[in-house]
């Protein structure tokens, strides 16, 4: 069922203390570009996670979830993992070798609006043998039907892109389609963050459009109160979590 919206009530102004919807302030990467300069936003973009440990949150619910089906059963099939908004595919490489650690057979699949975007994560992941199994498609998320119902969703560095009645209706989504959970991984607003990443960026030598995209997906990023609202308007009983390095989550295991 959809979650009920009722009519949004007049934005106050533009401050820390409340997120900034997408139209308020758009980001560089919103606007249509060419594939190169996806392609390298993409593959710096990547650089950006591996250094402020972003894929941790989501391996480590990825921990929790297999931890609880091993006490049950041994996992004879694939573990069927959705990545939504999957960007470059760095997160399901991440995962991959995670995977293959624990030798856990997985099926990864990742599903992004932008054809660029696609053929970004499928040129970034051709290099890495352990990828090569990663299903990259491109397509609208709540008309994708998949062929087999996904065990675990996840997304990350997606949601701050939406619009509030868009995460309700892709928080309701997940919850209908997610077979043993799904896991959301994002920011923390923070002044202080926005703040450190104008710099940041500049020393790391990352791609020009982080150092200025970088601050305006942490204005349009949450606090812990921003999801216990949604989440009460959606009725699912997801936990909240923060995280080092600015990571705000939220994490549903059945």
């Amino acid at each position: 069922m959809q979650p009920e919206l009722t009519t949004p009530t007049p934005l106050t102004p533009l401050t820390y203390a409340r997120r900034a919807e997408p139209a308020e302030l758009p980001e560089l990467m919103d606007g249509p570009l060419p594939y190169n300069t996806i392609r390298d936003y993409l593959r710096d973009l990547a650089r950006v996670n591996r250094f402020t440990h972003g894929y941790t949150p989501t391996l480590v619910f990825l921990e929790r979830v297999t931890e609880s089906i091993a006490k049950d059963h041994s996992i004879f099939e694939p573990l069927r993992i959705l990545d939504v908004g999957s960007g470059g595919g760095d997160t399901l490489r991440a995962i991959a070798h995670w995977a293959a650690r624990y030798g856990l057979p997985v099926e990864l699949t990742g599903i992004d609006l932008n054809p660029h975007t696609t053929r970004a994560a499928n040129e970034l992941s051709s290099k890495d043998p352990l990828a090569a199994s990663i299903n990259f498609i491109t397509a609208d998320v709540f008309a994708y039907r998949p062929t087999h119902q996904p065990d675990i969703i996840l997304s990350a560095l997606f949601t701050h892109h939406l619009t509030t009645p868009e995460i309700l209706r892709y928080l309701s989504w997940m919850e209908q389609h997610a077979r043993l959970g799904w896991y959301i991984n994002d920011l923390h607003r923070s002044r202080r963050a926005a703040f450190f990443f104008r710099i940041l960026p500049a020393v790391m030598g990352w791609h020009r459009f982080i150092q200025h995209d970088g601050p305006v997906s942490l204005r349009r990023a949450f606090v812990p109160d921003d999801w216990q609202r949604m989440l009460t308007q959606t009725n699912i009983p997801a936990t909240i979590e923060q995280h080092p390095f600015n990571r705000l989550c939220v994490a549903r295991t059945r």
